[in-house]
């Protein structure tokens, strides 16, 4: 029961904030086009009442120079259970040329379609920041999110993600993650009820041949998840051709 309790608070509820689940990435600004991807993520979150694990896998292309689109399946895995979470199509806008300012900005909007019909449509959308000096790289994301054509009322939820990379080489860099739900846009919880996740993290990027890479991320990630310690391990791999 615990783990089925668990499992429901992380996918998320409407008279509570919305969690994000354990395969949670931060979103880049920058669009390459022409660029066409095969992305995998996976994740898993341990937790005091239970285990949480959830993956996708999603096709995306640059269709132009300022607009990159993926289409995603995903899937989560709770009380020894695997089963198809949701359908999610990612549109994320590069509104200003890389480099050129002190803050390159992107726009994300995200449309998904759970399984369960009675949670609706969730569409996630905000700004996506990138700053760098010299060998570091600063990210920070402020999002929103609500589900609409829910059997049940809910309310837009504020989520943040940041990151920070310092690049050895381009095969390798370190640095931190961390993300978090704050409550409503206009009314955030208490600081102790608030969803707060960081750690350690690694990247890097293998150039396979002309226009192929792999590129890599993973994180481990410690925090604090409705009143609950929680330790999350998660992974990206990229493909790009």
């Amino acid at each position: 029961m615990k783990k089925i309790l668990v499992a429901a608070l992380l996918a998320g509820s409407f008279t509570a904030p919305a969690y994000s689940g354990p395969a949670e990435y931060v979103y880049m600004p920058k669009v390459e086009y022409g660029e066409r991807e095969i992305d995998i993520k996976y994740g898993s979150r341990k937790m005091n009442g239970g285990d949480l694990s959830a993956a996708s896998i999603g096709l995306g292309f640059g269709l132009t120079e300022y607009w990159f689109s993926e289409v995603y399946v995903k899937y989560n895995r709770a009380n020894d259970t695997t089963s198809l979470d949701a359908y999610e199509w990612e549109n994320k806008f590069q509104l200003t040329e890389i480099g050129k300012y002190p803050i390159d900005v992107g726009m994300l909007f995200e449309v998904e379609r759970p399984q369960d019909r009675t949670e609706g449509y969730e569409v996630t959308f905000g700004p996506l920041l990138q700053t760098e000096f010299d060998k570091l790289q600063l990210n920070a994301n402020l999002l929103f999110k609500r589900n609409y054509r829910a059997d049940s009322a809910n309310t837009m939820q504020t989520k943040y993600q940041v990151q920070a990379k310092y690049r050895l080489k381009k095969e390798f860099a370190f640095g931190m993650q961390g993300f978090g739900e704050l409550g409503d846009y206009n009314h955030w919880l208490p600081a102790s009820e608030q969803s707060h996740r960081f750690g350690p993290a690694i990247f890097g990027k293998f150039v396979i041949g002309n226009r192929q890479a792999i590129k890599y991320n993973t994180a481990y990630l410690v925090g604090k998840t409705l009143n609950t310690d929680s330790k999350t391990l998660r992974l990206q791999l990229e493909y790009e051709f």
